[in-house]
């Protein structure tokens, strides 16, 4: 009983975590043959297409933070989320709204009283990547905090998918060799990479 339990265990954590697996996987190719990408795209920088351009008259003390300001201006704009900003109230500052699909960018000039918001062109390679890199816990906001929660649990899912998977192993005894071969294979060239580079 047992050990039909931890079969149906691996085999449905095995499905859960298809969607996380793949996009890891396909990220990490783009990470690892990045140069490919860069030629594919001739070596260009992502490109970003204004959407508009409109007046901005709100009023911020000279020591505002950029972090206040940046989070006002999407607030006025109706597009808060998880964001980062750049610059200082005496020049420009720049807004990046994060999102998977379609980043914007946001330039708030307090002299021209300006706003300018651009939208990233979509790109397989730095979508991936984005997705790669996404974090939570830094932002406050509810989504960012699931999507943390939800790696956490990939994470503790592929441990016990590995547990579950060592444990079948070890309960085939017709397994056990080549297993044990494959096993000690990884963990060596784990260690020797581990050593030297």
């Amino acid at each position: 009983m047992f050990s039909k339990s931890i079969r149906r265990i691996h085999m449905y954590l095995a499905l859960f975590l298809v969607p996380w697996v793949l996009m890891y996987a396909l990220s990490t190719i783009v990470m690892n043959h990045r140069h490919f990408f860069q030629e594919w795209y001739h070596h260009e920088p992502t490109e970003w297409t204004l959407e508009r351009e409109i007046p901005y008259t709100a009023t911020f003390a000279p020591d505002t933070k950029r972090w206040i300001v940046a989070d006002q201006i999407l607030s006025d704009l109706e597009i808060e989320g998880s964001h980062r900003a750049n610059g200082r109230l005496d020049r420009n500052i720049t807004i990046t709204r994060n999102n998977t699909v379609s980043p914007q960018r946001i330039t708030y000039d307090p002299k021209k009283q300006t706003l300018k918001i651009e939208n990233q062109t979509f790109r397989a390679n730095v979508f991936l990547e984005q997705m790669h890199r996404r974090r939570g816990y830094n932002q406050s906001y509810f989504t960012d905090d699931l999507w943390a929660i939800t790696v956490d649990l990939f994470i503790l899912s592929t441990i016990l998918w590995v547990a579950s998977g060592l444990w079948m192993w070890w309960e085939l005894k017709v397994t056990r060799k080549w297993g044990a071969v494959s096993m000690i294979s990884g963990i060596a060239l784990f260690t020797l990479f581990l050593f030297t580079i």
